[in-house]
């Protein structure tokens, strides 16, 4: 059974940074799509960074420039780089993981959740 643990969540003020990182346990083959999301309270979850099976990356257009998604396959874990951090940035995230996919597509909905971490960024 495919386990997701996300950790590295914490309050922060404004233009701070914080990495979060994304751990799987009993990785299946032929899953290498993996991705970030949150949900800000009242908010639906949205996608926020993902890695396709080709290594690309994709970002949303709030944190494009700001986030850096990347992650060790030896470790089988998943990682987000946040800098600038805004108030608007305060979420619970999520990630996503063992999402089946070819080239840059991913089947999201087939994903393993963690149960998410927490980032609050105050002003």
């Amino acid at each position: 059974q495919v386990q997701v643990v996300e950790s590295g969540g914490s309050s922060v003020q404004a233009g701070g940074s914080l990495r979060l990182s994304c751990e799987v346990f009993g990785k299946k083959e032929n899953r290498p799509c993996m991705g970030w999301f949150r949900q800000a309270p009242g908010k639906e979850r949205e996608p926020i960074a993902a890695i396709h099976s080709d290594r690309s990356t994709t970002y949303a257009t709030s944190v494009q420039g700001r986030f850096a998604i990347s992650k060790d396959d030896t470790k089988n874990t998943l990682y987000l780089q946040m800098n600038s951090l805004t108030p608007e940035d305060t979420a619970m995230y999520y990630c996503a993981a063992e999402v089946p996919g070819l080239g840059s597509m991913c089947n999201w909905d087939a994903a393993a959740w963690g149960q998410g971490t927490q980032v609050t960024v105050s002003s």
